[in-house]
């Protein structure tokens, strides 16, 4: 069993996010996209998805688009050298 351990609760639009992204999830939907900009707790609320829907998976993708993510940036800084 999944259970998020911090100090935070969901604000703002995370709620809402979090009910929509796991009613999907539960009704099949195979792809969805999380969008905001950095900081505003994209990880935190896949956190409390993957808390209340009991699967991994969606750690697993998380961590391919993060990977996905770092090269692309890697490879923008490097053309700039």
């Amino acid at each position: 069993m999944f259970k998020l351990v911090s100090n935070f609760k969901p604000t703002g639009d995370q709620p809402e996010a979090i009910k929509k992204l796991v009613k999907n999830l539960k009704s099949g939907a195979k792809y969805q996209v999380l969008l905001g900009v950095t900081g505003s707790g994209k990880t935190f609320t896949m956190a409390k998805v993957i808390e209340k829907i009991q699967d991994l998976l969606g750690i697993n993708e998380l961590t391919k688009l993060r990977k996905q993510v770092i090269k692309g940036a890697n490879k923008a800084l490097e053309s700039m050298v």
